[in-house]
């Protein structure tokens, strides 16, 4: 029986290293944002790497499977998802075979590293209420509140964080996932040489992080709208304990 684990956030949300960490288990097959194309052909956005993108997955969300075994016969799928990339007509039936969890981020170190990579976001780039939405429907169909980890949180205490997720989702915690390889992984998404730099250079998670970062007026008022999102779901955040 596959363990099919989605895992929701938005951008710069530390995703590709939580993927990395689920990935290095062992016994974790990892998707890399799978309905990435379906949303670039809908909305028409100008998204660095959109052509490679667009031909490298379905652009029709009904053709990607998300069901079934995974990848390579593994126990575990982890399927990292952008939140937005959800839109009105993206079916929803394949939820149901998946436990959920949510990745979140403060919207001030979220905008900071948004706009070194593409600048001007909106809201619906950051997906913020998007995110909250999602989390209450889930919420609402299962009964209960699905776990929700901070990225500061997994950068302070990785380990005790990474064991609180793991008990969280029914999964023994192995010490395999707080490191991993340098460089690309086989499960990149195409867009990887634009947006993974940094985590491509990485072997385990960030340290703790700084202050919040200073932002431009524009940007400070993007980040401000986007708290009321962020704190309805932070609110339900693991806290582990350090070990």
């Amino acid at each position: 029986m596959t363990l099919r684990i989605a895992m929701w956030s938005g951008p710069r949300n530390l995703s590709t290293a939580l993927m990395y960490a689920f990935a290095a288990r062992g016994d974790c097959a990892a998707t890399d944002e799978p309905l990435y194309a379906a949303y670039l052909a809908a909305t028409g956005l100008d998204h660095p790497m959109r052509a490679e993108v667009l031909a490298a997955q379905p652009q029709d969300p009904a053709q990607v499977v998300l069901t079934g075994p995974a990848p390579g016969g593994l126990p575990v799928w982890y399927q990292k998802h952008m939140v937005h990339h959800i839109l009105p007509q993206t079916p929803l039936g394949w939820m149901a075979e998946c436990r959920h969890a949510f990745l979140i981020r403060h919207p001030a170190r979220v905008i900071a590293s948004y706009v070194r990579k593409r600048e001007a976001p909106t809201a619906q780039d950051l997906g913020f209420v998007q995110q909250a939405e999602l989390f209450d429907r889930i919420a609402q169909r299962t009964g209960s509140a699905p776990p929700v980890i901070d990225s500061s949180t997994i950068r302070a205490q990785p380990e005790a964080a990474l064991r609180a997720l793991c008990t969280a989702l029914g999964l023994d915690f192995t010490p395999r996932m707080l490191s991993w390889p340098a460089g690309p992984k086989p499960f990149d998404g195409v867009w990887a040489p634009h947006w993974y730099h940094a985590v491509h250079a990485s072997t385990g998670f960030d340290a703790a992080e700084g202050p919040l970062p200073d932002l431009p007026p524009d940007y400070a008022r993007l980040a401000d709208a986007a708290m009321p999102a962020y704190q309805a779901v932070a609110r339900h955040a693991l806290t582990p304990s350090l070990l």
